[in-house]
């Protein structure tokens, strides 16, 4: 029994340092003497194992596993890490975290309970500030069978973190290693962390956007994902476009105005994008001459506009009416183009009454309804044109039922139309392009396709195992895609119950998700701290992108198809360039977390709203923030949309 000690100890110890092809050849030499001799004695034997020599590796294996060891070799790297010179400290710190949780968890796997939770009451101060939440998940660890039961366990004792480091920070942390000579933290970096070493300088933790991030995959595998080809254009032959090539977008008077005024970056600007989070179909097929996002130069009235490159849809799209076409022509005419000089007018609507009982809401792309989902799993619609003529109608008529109520019940007594079918709150809702259809997602884990204009339920698809958080249309309609805590993300179409694809990679729950203007790409954020982004078509990963250190809460994709912005739970704004998979620059200020954001239609704004009870508008184009627009509210914004409309903005 101690030479089979003594095996399994060498085994875990040339894994521990590193010594894979040891470890390969190791392995295979037991297994050839397994097969050869079938017989344990026979590999006892051929072992000729000092007696004297196995009591010391096993006595060395005992105190490397022993409880004081996991102990005074943490309290060695914390100390040496705050005692390193400021210049290297802040990317020496970041070996802690993960050190200190797999610690955790390896105590607790070894049987050593009192000391496990003795040790992480010890330190768990060191990492609350920026890893509070993660540290509430492991501290209902409290056996070994719990880190294959919790999964949040479970995938960190399965994937590997990435840190980024320079040079000489990972040089100083080698020589700390070899002095020490401990074999746990060594195992732990083997195990569990790959270094990202880069030459030059070392950066600070305030301009660092990659500290430390669960992937599940090697730096190589997420390398490789970020090198796929992508085309991030818009839509060819697009309605706008062939409204563009006629003409049909300036008006008469805008054309005599263009030499007197400042350049206009975009006078095609397209329908609202819904809530920052879906597009709004048709209308929002568009198209950004300014390029619309983060890091894109002023121009001058000389400069020749640059337009988004042109792709060809992946998904056969929905036919578009004659009389949707001309709607969608009038809206462009009508539409105001915003930028920091000409900020956005402000409309709210207010839900009274609700006792934190609201999830969701949602604006129709026209803004003529809105909707809202609830706790209690009702789905409740307000007519705006029709709540507005009641208010007036009421205070001259009294009771009388003559003003048509065609969202009401009762009598006209109720000022909104309630959708009743899920058995679970309700956590998203969102409008089809037209405003003709609701989709809901909830608890239940099923998603409702509502019809407004029969005021009833016409589907309810099921295939998510958990609660269904985001649900959004695509820009044309038709189809959709959902997002669960079954760390799936999933596109449907309308006329299928089953999903047409099933996006799988994940490590923990996809919270959130958005559909690029173009419809051949998807992008899903997720409690892992990453966002993905996925092919439609083949529903492969095409990009990853890691920086936030919470989980993300909302995405919004500029209109042009070129950037991608997502918010976190700390507050923090990212932006992000899709060709490269980079960030290009994070948008700090919020205080709390970022539950939705929203482009303008012509991408120089981005509009936020946080639990810290603000709503700002952003520069993107400089990547600074409009502060005149932030204003304060009674509660967290969980909705916004940016739209521009003919009689009103949002």
């Amino acid at each position: 029994m101690d030479e089979e000690n003594i095996l399994k100890f060498v085994s875990a110890y040339l894994k521990k340092k590193g010594f894979k092809q040891t470890e390969h050849a190791f392995q295979e030499e037991l297994q050839h003497s397994k097969t050869t001799n079938s017989s344990s004695s026979q590999i006892s034997s051929n072992s000729q194992f000092d007696p004297d020599i196995a009591k010391q590796i096993l006595s060395f294996a005992e105190s490397e596993n022993g409880p004081t060891r996991y102990q005074d070799g943490y309290s060695k790297l914390r100390s040496w890490t705050y005692s390193s010179l400021d210049l290297y400290r802040n990317e020496l710190l970041r070996v802690l975290y993960p050190v200190f949780i797999h610690y955790f968890m390896d105590l607790v796997a070894n049987g050593h309970l009192q000391e496990a939770r003795s040790f992480f009451n010890s330190f768990r101060e060191d990492h609350e500030i920026m890893h509070l939440r993660d540290l509430q998940k492991l501290e209902g660890v409290l056996s070994p069978s719990h880190l294959e039961e919790m999964e949040f366990a479970h995938s960190l004792r399965q994937s590997k973190v990435n840190i980024k480091m320079c040079q000489y920070s990972y040089e100083l942390l080698l020589q700390f290693l070899h002095k020490t000579q401990s074999t746990t933290i060594l195992g732990i970096i083997n195990e569990h962390i790959n270094f990202r070493v880069y030459p030059g300088q070392p950066s600070s933790i305030s301009d660092d956007t990659e500290v430390v991030t669960l992937t599940g995959s090697s730096q190589d595998a997420i390398n490789q994902v970020n090198e796929k080809e992508i085309h991030w254009g818009l839509l060819e032959d697009s309605l706008e476009e062939r409204l563009e090539k006629t003409g049909g977008l300036t008006s008469d008077s805008e054309k005599a105005e263009g030499e007197n005024k400042e350049p206009d970056w975009d006078d095609n600007k397209k329908k609202p994008v819904e809530g920052g989070k879906q597009g709004s179909s048709i209308k929002k097929l568009k198209k950004d001459k300014a390029a619309g996002a983060a890091g894109k130069p002023t121009r001058s009235e000389t400069t020749t506009v640059v337009m988004a490159p042109r792709v060809k849809p992946e998904l056969a799209l929905p036919t578009v009416s004659a009389e949707v076409e001309q709607s969608i022509l009038e809206d462009l005419r009508n539409r105001v183009q915003l930028s920091i000089v000409a900020l956005p007018s402000v409309s709210l609507y207010t839900f009274v009454n609700t006792h934190n009982g609201l999830n969701c809401s949602s604006i129709s792309s026209d803004g003529s309804l809105v909707a809202a989902g609830f706790s209690d799993s009702s789905l409740k619609v307000w007519d705006m044109a029709k709540l507005g003529q009641q208010s007036v109608d009421s205070g001259l008529q009294g009771d009388s039922e003559t003003t048509p109520n065609e969202f009401g019940t009762s009598g006209g007594k109720r000022s909104y139309t309630l959708f009743q079918g899920h058995s679970g709150p309700v956590y998203s809702a969102t409008f089809s392009p037209l405003g003709d259809f609701i989709l809901s997602s909830s608890a239940d884990s099923t998603i409702r396709l509502w019809s407004t204009k029969l005021n009833a339920n016409l589907v309810c698809y099921k295939g998510h195992n958990y609660p269904v958080w985001d649900v959004q249309y695509s820009p044309v309609g038709h189809y959709f895609a959902s997002a669960s805590h079954d760390r799936t993300a999933r596109i449907w179409s309308m006329d299928r119950i089953q999903p047409l694809r099933i996006l799988a990679g994940h490590l923990s729950d996809v919270d959130c998700l958005q559909w690029h203007a173009n419809c051949n790409y998807i992008a899903t954020g997720s409690s892992d701290k990453t966002v993905r982004l996925w092919d439609v078509q083949s529903g492969e990963c095409v990009r990853i992108f890691i920086g936030h250190r919470s989980m993300i809460l909302s995405l919004a994709m500029s209109p042009d198809g070129r950037y991608m912005a997502s918010g976190d739970e700390d507050g923090a704004i990212m932006m992000w360039d899709l060709l490269s998979g980079r960030c290009v620059t994070p948008l700090m200020g919020h205080t709390s977390s970022v539950w939705t954001l929203a482009f303008s239609c012509e991408g120089s704004l981005l509009a936020s709203g946080s639990a810290d009870c603000t709503v700002k508008l952003w520069d993107v184009t400089s990547s600074t923030k409009v502060s005149r627009t932030e204003d304060n509210f009674l509660g967290g914004i969980f909705y916004l949309q940016l739209g521009f409309y003919r009689n009103s903005s949002f």
